[in-house]
């Protein structure tokens, strides 16, 4: 993946600032070339490096007000089958391989503590599970977000 430059960042934080943007308004805006700031995008969801609008939805919205870290345990043979089985949630957001006491952590989310209840009973009856730990989120004290570290390259 080729490193953000500050083009790239001002792009970014412009749509941070108007999703709805077209790519004629960010080239007004920014006072650069529309084909420029058309390649840019392109060169940017090529790479991976913007990720799905899905990501930026709430799931408040969609009635699921309890989000939860879960830590998972698993059996190392039976890590392929137990991240696939795991996948099939979708209450499972994201999830990531970690070191330390664990090997997964999964951000969940769930209706209420008896919906996360039931989900993590779910994950627990998948084989290769071995245990979880679950730690309810009581508040989002800096929410997800990358346009301070965009702000770096400026």
């Amino acid at each position: 993946m080729t490193p953000l430059d500050a083009l790239d960042a001002r792009i970014l934080l412009a749509l941070d600032d108007e999703p709805t943007q077209t790519t004629l308004g960010l080239a007004r805006e920014l006072d650069v070339a529309r084909n420029t700031v058309h390649a840019r995008l392109r060169r940017l969801e090529e790479q991976g490096a913007l990720r799905e609008p899905s990501r930026r939805l709430d799931p408040r919205a969609m009635g699921y007000e309890l989000l939860a870290f879960v830590m998972l345990s698993i059996s190392q043979s039976a890590r392929d089958a137990a991240v696939e089985n795991l996948a099939r949630l979708p209450e499972i957001i994201e999830m990531h391989a970690i070191s330390g006491e664990g090997d997964l952590l999964a951000r969940v989310v769930a209706r209420d503590t008896q919906h996360l209840y039931e989900l993590t009973s779910d994950i627990l009856a998948i084989d290769g599970i071995l245990r979880s730990n679950t730690t309810i989120v009581l508040a989002d004290e800096i929410p997800s977000r990358a346009g301070p570290l965009l702000r770096t390259l400026l």
